[in-house]
Order: C-alpha cells, then sequence, then structure tokens
C-alpha cells in the first residue's frame, strides 16, 4: 500500500510527495487493478517549496526588514516568527504571502517555523533562523526647547523657537540621521537642518517663525546606522505652536529696550547693559563684562534666581566686581549667565549709563510687565554692543546668516 511519510525540511525548500515501496518494475500481472465504479489510486501531490526572506543562516540583519514567507505548490497553514518567547506579528495576504506586520529587534535570533499543507493536504514543517544587528550603542532622540528646558508636546513658543533634537549618542552618519528626521509646518515653509554639535540638530527657518505657525516634528529613528556602530532607539515626534510675535530691541547706545508685539512697538523701557571691560578670575581667565549683541531667545522664566560672580571665576568677596544676591523676575537669555531681569537698585543708571555685569536691568514696574509679557522662544535682540553672541552661548540660531545656517 502506498503511504505518506512526514517530510524533513533542509535549506529553504521542502518537498512533500508521495513514496512507493521496493524498486523492482511490475510485470502487467501485478498491474493494480479497481472494481468497477472505483477510481483508481491519485497522482503523487505536487511538490511544495516553501521561500523565507531573511534568508536562512542570515546574520546582521536590519530590523527594519520585513519577514516575508511564501509556498509553491502549496498552502501555507501555520507562520511563527519568534525569539526569546517573543513573537513577530504577521497576516497572511490574499496572495497567499505572510509577511510580517511586527518590529524586529536588535541583537536577537529569530527562528522563523512554517506549516504548509501540499495539494493533498499533507502537513510538513520548515524551520529557518537569522540574526539581527546587534548596535554597539542605541540612541534615543528627546526635544527640547534649549539645553535646560525640555520642549513641551502640545505648548506654544515664540517666534524665534528653533527645532531641536537631541540624540543620547553621538551622530556620525548626519545625512542618515537627518533622512529620519521629518519637520512639517502649517502653514508651509522652508528650513534646514544644522548641526550644533555630535549630538544636537536645529532646524529653523530663514526668518522668525510667522505667528499661529503650527510645527509637527517626526523622527523615525529605529533601525537607523548612525554610524561607529550606533543604531537608532525607539521612533519619536512632538509638535508646537507659535504664539504672538514678541521681540524685544535692546540698544546699548540708547539705553532703551523697545517692546514689539505682533509688529507694534507697546512698551519703550529704560535699561542698563554690561559696562564692558574685562577682568580675571581667581584661576587666571578672562572675563568680559559686554553684553553680547546678536538675536537671543528667552530660555527660562524664573520668579527668582541665585546670581554670584563665583560661577564665572570672580570667588573673592573683597574684589569689587563680587556679588552673591537672589534677584527676582529673571528671564534667561543665554547660558553664559545674561538675563533680563529686575534691578530696583540701579533705577538711576536705568535710560542713562551701562553699569551691569552683562544682564539687562529693569526697573520694578517694568521688569514685571516683561515677566508676564515674554515667553520662551521669545527673542530680545542686543544691538551695538563690541562683543558678539555665539552659536551655541544659549539658542544662537539667530546669529547666522540664513545663507550660511
Amino acid at each position: 500500500m502506498i503511504s505518506r511519510r512526514k517530510l524533513i525540511a533542509t535549506g529553504l525548500g521542502v518537498t512533500a510527495g508521495l513514496v512507493t515501496a521496493g524498486c523492482k518494475e511490475k510485470s502487467p500481472s501485478d498491474a493494480a487493478w479497481s472494481q468497477p465504479g472505483q477510481l483508481a489510486e491519485s497522482a503523487p501531490a505536487e511538490e511544495v517549496r516553501v521561500s523565507v526572506t531573511p534568508a536562512a543562516d542570515a546574520k546582521k540583519v536590519s530590523p527594519l526588514e520585513q519577514v516575508v514567507v511564501t509556498a509553491e505548490g502549496g498552502t501555507l497553514k501555520d507562520v511563527s516568527v519568534a525569539a526569546g518567547g517573543k513573537t513577530v506579528a504577521g497576516k497572511l495576504g490574499d496572495d497567499q504571502t505572510w509577511r510580517s506586520t511586527g518590529k524586529l529587534a536588535y541583537g536577537k535570533t529569530y527562528t522563523v517555523t512554517v506549516s504548509v499543507a501540499d495539494s493533498a493536504g499533507a502537513l510538513t514543517e520548515h524551520k529557518s533562523t537569522f540574526s539581527t544587528i546587534k548596535p554597539s550603542g542605541v540612541a534615543a532622540v528627546t526635544f527640547q526647547a534649549n539645553a535646560l528646558t525640555a520642549l513641551k508636546a502640545g505648548g506654544t513658543y515664540g517666534v524665534g523657537q528653533p527645532v531641536m533634537v537631541n540624540f543620547s549618542k553621538p551622530v556620525k552618519n548626519r545625512a542618515e540621521a537627518e533622512k529620519a528626521m521629518l519637520v512639517e509646518t502649517t502653514p508651509a515653509v522652508e528650513g534646514r537642518w544644522r548641526w550644533i554639535d555630535d549630538r544636537n540638530a536645529h532646524w529653523r527657518p530663514a526668518k522668525y517663525w510667522a505667528s499661529g505657525t503650527k510645527i509637527s516634528v517626526k523622527v523615525n529613528l529605529f533601525g537607523r546606522d548612525l554610524g561607529k556602530g550606533v543604531y537608532g532607539g525607539a521612533n519619536a515626534g512632538t509638535n508646537f505652536s507659535i504664539g504672538p510675535s514678541r521681540i524685544a530691541i535692546a540698544d546699548a547706545e540708547s539705553h532703551r529696550m523697545k517692546v514689539y508685539i505682533d509688529g507694534r512697538m507697546v512698551r519703550d523701557i529704560p535699561i542698563s547693559m554690561g559696562k564692558g571691560g574685562t577682568t580675571r578670575g581667581t584661576n587666571g581667565e578672562l572675563i568680559n563684562y559686554w553684553t553680547r549683541s546678536g538675536p537671543h531667545v528667552v530660555m527660562t522664566r524664573e520668579p527668582s534666581h541665585r546670581m554670584t560672580s563665583s560661577s564665572y571665576g570672580v570667588a573673592d568677596p573683597k574684589d569689587p566686581n563680587y556679588y552673591d544676591e537672589v534677584i527676582q523676575l529673571c528671564l534667561r537669555i543665554s547660558y553664559s549667565g545674561e538675563f533680563v531681569h529686575m534691578a530696583d537698585w540701579n533705577i538711576g543708571a536705568q535710560g542713562n549709563r551701562n553699569t551691569s555685569h552683562g544682564c539687562i536691568n529693569v526697573g520694578p514696574a517694568h521688569a514685571r510687565w516683561f515677566y508676564d509679557t515674554f515667553r520662551l522662544g521669545d527673542v530680545v535682540d542686543v544691538r551695538n554692543t563690541p562683543r558678539r553672541m555665539g552659536l551655541t552661548d544659549g539658542v544662537g540660531d539667530w546669529t547666522i546668516p540664513w545663507d550660511k545656517w
């Protein structure tokens, strides 16, 4: 009697067929026969071939690659892709092709188990394995308003707020990272990326944002080769909106700060800025007392902030430049310690001369209004001082001309 045996799969294909007993040629008298009305024995089932991508024993497979399983001459009954007790979701399509819908993980060896039926209904099983890339490091991303403050998803920011993406590990392959970073704006506006260093990329338009602009950021980082064995971690996204245009222009020569909201001047504030000159710190470092010229962006709003000259090297209480005070109504505009803040002890100088250690001093009533009005991302543009604002001393993005961005 003809019997069917279970076939063992090898390589990428398996074959299912009918196996007959014996090898000798039969005589006419040995020929099979059937009674009237009986069907003769059926023909052998068609050969079945199973194809799996990634190929068996493949190494360093990208976790972005899709697992695809097909069967020629048979019907797929079950497909399992698993590693470490976790299975990868998938779906059988109308074309009888199984495709994974779940994501692969880094550094895993996956076993693909396929059950397939031949044309006679006999089941065979196919197994193969492949391994995914094992990175030396995986980089996550965060979105920042500045290096001191995370960007709040759904938040509203000023017209000077760039898109800032921070990577947890250095990025060598910047072009590949930029392919993963998508910025969409409503209304649409041209913009581009600039790398501040190997962990921080900023995106900005040619000019300050228009009020009411909505910005969506997506970083499809997973699976991206960022160089030196570092790959992208989980995908991430955020969004924020641009509020009213609030721009303050602080002039060191006129000792005034004019404030514009949506293009209209609403306040003219007497100020005192950095007195200029230099001194030496405790370790011989050169200290400069000019307020830096150029567009600054508000980075923090603090009802009070302890300011001490020891933070930049003047630690001797006998030094005339020494101070250690808690200051009220402070809006930080640089990492080096420039603030717009209340200075009720310096009202006589405001509007007349520059006497501060680098901050923009404002009287009590004006300071309260400014603190209550300005928000993160708003612009304070300092003019007419001999020292320039740097790209990295705060949100210095707008100090770079568009043709050099």
